[in-house]
Protein backbone atom coordinates (compact mmCIF):
# COMPACT_ATOMS: atom_id res chain seq x y z
CA UNK A 1 0.00 0.00 0.00
CA UNK A 2 1.07 3.81 -0.35
CA UNK A 3 0.31 7.27 0.96
CA UNK A 4 0.74 9.85 -1.91
CA UNK A 5 1.50 12.90 0.94
CA UNK A 6 4.49 12.38 2.69
CA UNK A 7 7.79 11.42 1.47
CA UNK A 8 11.06 10.66 3.03
CA UNK A 9 14.53 10.86 1.09
CA UNK A 10 17.96 9.65 0.80
CA UNK A 11 20.61 9.40 -1.85
CA UNK A 12 20.77 6.70 -4.36
CA UNK A 13 23.87 4.54 -3.89
CA UNK A 14 24.95 3.88 -7.11
CA UNK A 15 25.50 -0.25 -6.75
CA UNK A 16 23.10 -2.36 -8.31
CA UNK A 17 20.26 -4.37 -6.13
CA UNK A 18 19.93 -7.58 -5.11
CA UNK A 19 18.39 -9.49 -7.41
CA UNK A 20 14.84 -11.78 -6.69
CA UNK A 21 15.55 -15.63 -6.51
CA UNK A 22 16.42 -17.00 -9.94
CA UNK A 23 13.25 -17.55 -12.08
CA UNK A 24 13.11 -20.94 -13.87
CA UNK A 25 11.09 -21.05 -17.25
CA UNK A 26 8.29 -23.79 -17.86
CA UNK A 27 4.94 -24.36 -19.61
CA UNK A 28 2.32 -21.70 -19.06
CA UNK A 29 -0.45 -21.95 -16.48
CA UNK A 30 -4.14 -23.30 -16.97
CA UNK A 31 -6.48 -20.53 -18.38
CA UNK A 32 -9.89 -19.89 -16.79
CA UNK A 33 -11.86 -23.02 -16.03
CA UNK A 34 -9.44 -25.59 -16.42
CA UNK A 35 -8.81 -28.13 -13.93
CA UNK A 36 -5.55 -28.73 -11.81
CA UNK A 37 -4.50 -32.20 -12.09
CA UNK A 38 -3.19 -33.70 -8.81
CA UNK A 39 0.44 -34.78 -8.91
CA UNK A 40 0.16 -38.42 -8.17
CA UNK A 41 3.76 -38.34 -5.94
CA UNK A 42 4.69 -37.53 -2.90
CA UNK A 43 6.86 -34.27 -2.05
CA UNK A 44 6.50 -32.38 1.04
CA UNK A 45 9.02 -29.56 0.01
CA UNK A 46 8.28 -28.21 2.78
CA UNK A 47 15.82 -7.25 -0.80
CA UNK A 48 17.12 -1.88 -1.16
CA UNK A 49 15.74 1.99 -2.60
CA UNK A 50 16.69 4.96 -2.26
CA UNK A 51 13.83 7.07 -1.03
CA UNK A 52 15.06 8.88 -4.14
CA UNK A 53 16.20 12.86 -4.91
CA UNK A 54 14.38 13.09 -8.39
CA UNK A 55 12.81 15.83 -7.69
CA UNK A 56 10.74 16.37 -10.68
CA UNK A 57 9.23 12.92 -9.22
CA UNK A 58 8.72 14.30 -5.67
CA UNK A 59 4.97 14.71 -4.78
CA UNK A 60 5.44 15.09 -1.18
CA UNK A 61 6.86 16.71 1.33
CA UNK A 62 9.51 15.61 4.47
CA UNK A 63 7.74 12.61 7.02
CA UNK A 64 6.98 13.48 9.76
CA UNK A 65 8.44 10.92 12.89
CA UNK A 66 4.68 10.02 13.11
CA UNK A 67 4.88 7.98 10.05
CA UNK A 68 7.56 5.79 11.89
CA UNK A 69 5.14 5.39 15.11
CA UNK A 70 3.98 2.36 14.15
CA UNK A 71 1.48 0.22 15.56
CA UNK A 72 2.09 -2.48 17.67
CA UNK A 73 -0.39 -5.38 17.81
CA UNK A 74 0.37 -9.09 19.84
CA UNK A 75 4.33 -8.30 19.20
CA UNK A 76 4.35 -6.97 15.55
CA UNK A 77 4.18 -4.05 13.62
CA UNK A 78 1.61 -2.57 11.41
CA UNK A 79 1.77 0.56 9.59
CA UNK A 80 1.35 4.25 11.61
CA UNK A 81 -1.73 5.22 12.81
CA UNK A 82 -1.52 8.55 11.02
CA UNK A 83 -2.56 6.84 7.97
CA UNK A 84 -6.28 5.76 9.36
CA UNK A 85 -5.15 2.31 7.36
CA UNK A 86 -7.29 -0.61 8.10
CA UNK A 87 -4.48 -2.37 6.56
CA UNK A 88 -4.49 -6.52 7.66
CA UNK A 89 -0.72 -7.25 7.17
CA UNK A 90 2.45 -6.34 9.22
CA UNK A 91 5.38 -4.55 7.76
CA UNK A 92 8.02 -5.85 9.82
CA UNK A 93 11.02 -8.30 8.78
CA UNK A 94 9.11 -11.60 8.53
CA UNK A 95 5.86 -10.30 6.51
CA UNK A 96 8.41 -8.41 4.29
CA UNK A 97 9.98 -11.97 3.90
CA UNK A 98 6.91 -13.32 2.83
CA UNK A 99 6.10 -10.37 0.41
CA UNK A 100 9.33 -11.17 -1.28
CA UNK A 101 8.42 -15.05 -1.65
CA UNK A 102 5.24 -13.77 -3.09
CA UNK A 103 7.11 -11.55 -5.72
CA UNK A 104 9.22 -15.22 -7.04
CA UNK A 105 6.10 -16.86 -7.38
CA UNK A 106 4.24 -14.39 -8.86
CA UNK A 107 7.12 -14.52 -11.40
CA UNK A 108 7.17 -17.31 -11.92
CA UNK A 109 3.52 -18.11 -12.49
CA UNK A 110 4.76 -14.73 -15.55
CA UNK A 111 7.03 -17.39 -17.07
CA UNK A 112 9.72 -14.83 -15.37
CA UNK A 113 8.22 -11.52 -16.56
CA UNK A 114 7.55 -8.38 -14.22
CA UNK A 115 4.70 -7.77 -16.34
CA UNK A 116 2.21 -8.88 -19.28
CA UNK A 117 1.25 -4.80 -20.67
CA UNK A 118 2.95 -4.60 -23.88
CA UNK A 119 4.52 -1.45 -22.62
CA UNK A 120 7.26 0.58 -25.40
CA UNK A 121 11.06 -0.79 -24.31
CA UNK A 122 12.28 2.85 -24.28
CA UNK A 123 9.43 3.50 -21.38
CA UNK A 124 11.07 6.48 -19.75
CA UNK A 125 8.52 6.66 -16.59
CA UNK A 126 6.87 4.00 -14.07
CA UNK A 127 5.05 4.16 -10.99
CA UNK A 128 4.49 0.92 -8.43
CA UNK A 129 2.18 1.58 -6.40
CA UNK A 130 1.68 -0.52 -2.92
CA UNK A 131 5.36 -1.32 -4.12
CA UNK A 132 5.81 -2.77 -0.53
CA UNK A 133 9.78 -4.09 0.17
CA UNK A 134 10.17 -2.41 -3.13
CA UNK A 135 11.10 -6.13 -4.72
CA UNK A 136 8.85 -5.58 -8.14
CA UNK A 137 10.60 -1.93 -8.50
CA UNK A 138 14.33 -3.01 -8.23
CA UNK A 139 13.87 -6.04 -10.72
CA UNK A 140 11.74 -3.49 -12.69
CA UNK A 141 14.82 -1.09 -12.92
CA UNK A 142 17.51 -3.81 -13.63
CA UNK A 143 15.93 -4.90 -16.39
CA UNK A 144 15.69 -1.14 -17.53
CA UNK A 145 18.13 0.92 -16.55
CA UNK A 146 17.25 3.84 -18.42
CA UNK A 147 13.46 3.76 -16.90
CA UNK A 148 12.78 6.08 -13.68
CA UNK A 149 10.63 4.15 -11.48
CA UNK A 150 8.93 5.50 -8.42
CA UNK A 151 7.98 2.97 -5.59
CA UNK A 152 5.41 4.14 -3.34
CA UNK A 153 3.64 2.47 -0.18
CA UNK A 154 2.86 3.50 3.47
CA UNK A 155 5.88 2.47 5.08
CA UNK A 156 9.89 3.49 4.19
CA UNK A 157 10.19 -1.01 4.55
CA UNK A 158 12.37 -0.59 1.36
CA UNK A 159 16.15 -1.26 1.05
CA UNK A 160 18.47 1.30 0.95
CA UNK A 161 20.81 -0.35 -1.57
CA UNK A 162 19.50 -0.25 -5.07
CA UNK A 163 19.80 0.46 -9.16
CA UNK A 164 20.42 4.88 -9.20
CA UNK A 165 17.36 4.81 -11.30
CA UNK A 166 14.64 3.60 -8.45
CA UNK A 167 13.24 5.97 -5.61
CA UNK A 168 10.66 5.40 -3.05
CA UNK A 169 8.29 7.12 -1.62
CA UNK A 170 5.71 6.91 1.41
CA UNK A 171 2.58 7.71 0.49
CA UNK A 172 -0.78 6.96 0.50
CA UNK A 173 -2.78 5.75 -2.88
CA UNK A 174 -6.28 6.18 -1.37
CA UNK A 175 -5.79 9.83 -1.13
CA UNK A 176 -5.57 12.29 -4.14
CA UNK A 177 -2.26 12.03 -6.06
CA UNK A 178 -0.17 15.10 -6.42
CA UNK A 179 1.78 13.88 -9.36
CA UNK A 180 1.37 16.11 -12.50
CA UNK A 181 -1.21 14.94 -15.61
CA UNK A 182 0.71 12.62 -17.80
CA UNK A 183 3.59 12.13 -15.60
CA UNK A 184 4.08 8.21 -15.94
CA UNK A 185 4.57 5.88 -19.13
CA UNK A 186 3.41 3.20 -16.90
CA UNK A 187 1.17 2.98 -13.86
CA UNK A 188 1.64 -1.03 -11.98
CA UNK A 189 -0.26 -1.96 -9.26
CA UNK A 190 0.05 -5.58 -7.45
CA UNK A 191 -2.01 -6.69 -4.47
CA UNK A 192 -4.00 -4.23 -3.20
CA UNK A 193 -6.90 -6.50 -2.36
CA UNK A 194 -8.14 -5.36 0.87
CA UNK A 195 -6.47 -1.99 1.41
CA UNK A 196 -8.91 0.05 -1.37
CA UNK A 197 -12.18 1.27 -0.82
CA UNK A 198 -13.00 2.99 -4.05
CA UNK A 199 -11.38 1.20 -6.89
CA UNK A 200 -13.00 3.15 -9.01
CA UNK A 201 -11.17 6.24 -7.82
CA UNK A 202 -8.28 4.60 -7.70
CA UNK A 203 -7.77 3.69 -11.71
CA UNK A 204 -8.81 8.00 -12.03
CA UNK A 205 -6.44 8.61 -10.68
CA UNK A 206 -3.83 5.86 -12.14
CA UNK A 207 -5.38 7.15 -15.64
CA UNK A 208 -4.99 10.90 -15.06
CA UNK A 209 -1.04 10.24 -13.81
CA UNK A 210 -0.59 8.32 -16.83
CA UNK A 211 0.73 9.57 -20.37
CA UNK A 212 -1.12 9.33 -23.01
CA UNK A 213 -0.60 5.72 -25.00
CA UNK A 214 0.68 4.80 -21.94
CA UNK A 215 0.05 1.71 -20.23
CA UNK A 216 -1.31 0.66 -16.65
CA UNK A 217 -1.38 -3.16 -14.93
CA UNK A 218 -3.20 -4.28 -12.03
CA UNK A 219 -2.12 -7.67 -10.35
CA UNK A 220 -4.82 -9.09 -7.71
CA UNK A 221 -5.56 -12.27 -5.81
CA UNK A 222 -8.79 -13.23 -4.30
CA UNK A 223 -7.88 -15.59 -1.28
CA UNK A 224 -10.73 -17.59 -1.35
CA UNK A 225 -9.40 -20.84 -1.25
CA UNK A 226 -11.11 -24.09 -3.11
CA UNK A 227 -10.66 -26.86 -4.77
CA UNK A 228 -12.09 -28.85 -8.37
CA UNK A 229 -12.07 -31.89 -6.83
CA UNK A 230 -14.49 -30.67 -3.57
CA UNK A 231 -11.13 -31.70 -1.29
CA UNK A 232 -11.76 -28.51 0.64
CA UNK A 233 -14.52 -28.97 2.92
CA UNK A 234 -16.59 -26.53 4.31
CA UNK A 235 -15.66 -25.91 7.70
CA UNK A 236 -12.12 -26.63 7.04
CA UNK A 237 -9.03 -24.65 7.47
CA UNK A 238 -8.24 -23.83 3.82
CA UNK A 239 -12.26 -22.59 3.53
CA UNK A 240 -12.10 -20.43 6.71
CA UNK A 241 -9.46 -18.33 4.57
CA UNK A 242 -11.75 -17.19 2.72
CA UNK A 243 -14.45 -16.35 5.44
CA UNK A 244 -11.63 -14.92 7.72
CA UNK A 245 -10.72 -12.34 4.43
CA UNK A 246 -14.20 -11.88 2.85
CA UNK A 247 -16.00 -10.89 5.90
CA UNK A 248 -13.29 -8.98 7.07
CA UNK A 249 -13.19 -6.93 4.12
CA UNK A 250 -17.31 -6.73 4.01
CA UNK A 251 -16.75 -5.04 8.02
CA UNK A 252 -13.61 -2.64 7.27
CA UNK A 253 -15.36 -1.75 3.79
CA UNK A 254 -12.15 -2.83 1.47
CA UNK A 255 -13.25 -6.08 -0.28
CA UNK A 256 -11.13 -8.64 -1.06
CA UNK A 257 -13.53 -10.09 -3.45
CA UNK A 258 -11.88 -8.24 -6.07
CA UNK A 259 -11.70 -10.75 -8.84
CA UNK A 260 -15.61 -12.07 -8.19
CA UNK A 261 -16.39 -8.04 -8.55
CA UNK A 262 -14.54 -7.76 -11.31
CA UNK A 263 -13.24 -4.05 -9.28
CA UNK A 264 -10.20 -4.28 -11.80
CA UNK A 265 -11.38 -3.88 -15.30
CA UNK A 266 -14.97 -1.98 -13.92
CA UNK A 267 -12.52 0.64 -12.70
CA UNK A 268 -10.38 0.64 -15.68
CA UNK A 269 -13.43 1.15 -18.20
CA UNK A 270 -15.02 3.65 -15.67
CA UNK A 271 -11.69 5.48 -15.68
CA UNK A 272 -10.87 5.49 -19.62
CA UNK A 273 -8.74 3.01 -20.35
CA UNK A 274 -8.73 1.05 -23.31
CA UNK A 275 -7.89 -2.09 -25.31
CA UNK A 276 -8.08 -3.85 -21.37
CA UNK A 277 -7.00 -7.14 -21.36
CA UNK A 278 -7.58 -9.93 -18.73
CA UNK A 279 -5.70 -12.98 -17.97
CA UNK A 280 -6.80 -14.88 -15.23
CA UNK A 281 -4.72 -18.25 -13.78
CA UNK A 282 -5.47 -20.88 -10.49
CA UNK A 283 -2.38 -20.93 -7.82
CA UNK A 284 -2.39 -24.03 -5.99
CA UNK A 285 -1.64 -23.68 -1.79
CA UNK A 286 1.14 -26.54 -2.55
CA UNK A 287 2.98 -28.44 -5.06
CA UNK A 288 0.17 -31.31 -5.40
CA UNK A 289 -0.41 -30.30 -9.07
CA UNK A 290 0.78 -32.33 -12.08
CA UNK A 291 2.12 -29.41 -13.82
CA UNK A 292 5.82 -28.86 -12.63
CA UNK A 293 5.53 -25.20 -13.52
CA UNK A 294 2.42 -24.93 -11.31
CA UNK A 295 3.84 -27.40 -8.61
CA UNK A 296 6.51 -24.98 -8.35
CA UNK A 297 4.74 -21.94 -8.44
CA UNK A 298 2.40 -23.92 -5.28
CA UNK A 299 5.90 -24.90 -3.07
CA UNK A 300 6.39 -20.97 -2.80
CA UNK A 301 2.95 -20.15 -1.79
CA UNK A 302 2.92 -22.75 0.79
CA UNK A 303 6.31 -21.00 1.84
CA UNK A 304 4.91 -17.54 1.88
CA UNK A 305 2.11 -19.07 3.90
CA UNK A 306 3.72 -20.85 6.65
CA UNK A 307 6.24 -18.25 6.69
CA UNK A 308 4.13 -15.88 8.35
CA UNK A 309 0.19 -17.41 8.96
CA UNK A 310 0.14 -15.07 12.17
CA UNK A 311 0.79 -12.19 10.28
CA UNK A 312 -1.75 -12.57 7.35
CA UNK A 313 -4.23 -13.45 9.67
CA UNK A 314 -3.83 -11.77 13.37
CA UNK A 315 -5.31 -8.53 12.88
CA UNK A 316 -8.58 -9.30 10.57
CA UNK A 317 -9.10 -12.36 13.02
CA UNK A 318 -8.86 -10.47 16.56
CA UNK A 319 -9.04 -7.00 15.72
CA UNK A 320 -12.10 -6.80 12.65
CA UNK A 321 -13.74 -9.85 13.28
CA UNK A 322 -13.04 -10.61 17.01
CA UNK A 323 -13.38 -14.34 16.42
CA UNK A 324 -12.16 -16.51 19.67
CA UNK A 325 -8.56 -15.82 20.54
CA UNK A 326 -8.09 -19.39 21.90
CA UNK A 327 -9.45 -20.24 18.58
CA UNK A 328 -6.91 -18.37 16.27
CA UNK A 329 -3.55 -20.86 17.34
CA UNK A 330 -5.65 -24.04 16.40
CA UNK A 331 -6.78 -22.78 13.49
CA UNK A 332 -3.01 -21.74 12.42
CA UNK A 333 -1.75 -25.86 13.34
CA UNK A 334 -5.01 -27.10 11.45
CA UNK A 335 -3.70 -24.76 8.07
CA UNK A 336 0.10 -26.04 8.42
CA UNK A 337 -2.00 -29.24 9.18
CA UNK A 338 -3.76 -29.57 5.79
CA UNK A 339 -1.12 -28.02 3.48
CA UNK A 340 1.09 -30.68 4.19
CA UNK A 341 -1.48 -33.23 3.16
CA UNK A 342 -1.93 -34.15 -0.19
CA UNK A 343 -4.73 -35.50 -0.73
CA UNK A 344 -6.26 -31.79 -0.36
CA UNK A 345 -5.77 -29.93 -3.53
CA UNK A 346 -6.29 -26.11 -2.22
CA UNK A 347 -5.81 -23.44 -4.94
CA UNK A 348 -6.92 -19.57 -5.06
CA UNK A 349 -7.65 -17.61 -7.84
CA UNK A 350 -5.27 -14.29 -9.32
CA UNK A 351 -6.40 -12.07 -12.28
CA UNK A 352 -4.13 -9.61 -14.33
CA UNK A 353 -6.02 -7.01 -15.87
CA UNK A 354 -3.93 -3.91 -17.87
CA UNK A 355 -5.07 -1.28 -20.49
CA UNK A 356 -3.61 1.67 -22.18
CA UNK A 357 -4.65 5.61 -21.94
CA UNK A 358 -5.90 7.02 -25.75
CA UNK A 359 -3.28 9.15 -27.29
Amino acid sequence: MTDNSNTTKTPSPKPGSPKSPDRSPGPSPPGPGNLLAAEIVDDDDDRDSALGDNDSLNSTESVSSSILEYRIIKGRTYHSERHGSSYYAPNDERQNASADITHHYLTLLLEGKLFLAPIKKDVKRVLDIGTGTGIWAIDFADEYPHAEVTGTDLSPTQPSWVPPNVQFEIDDATQPWTWDEGTFDFVHLRYLFGSIADWTQLFKEAFRVCAPGGWIESGEAEPVVTSDDGTVKPGSAMETWGRLFVESGEKIGRSFKVISEDVQRKGMEAAGFVDIQTVQYKIPMSGWTADPKLAEVGRYVRLTVENDMEGYSTFLWNNVLEWPADEHQIFLMSSRKELKDRTIHPYFTAQYVYGRKPE
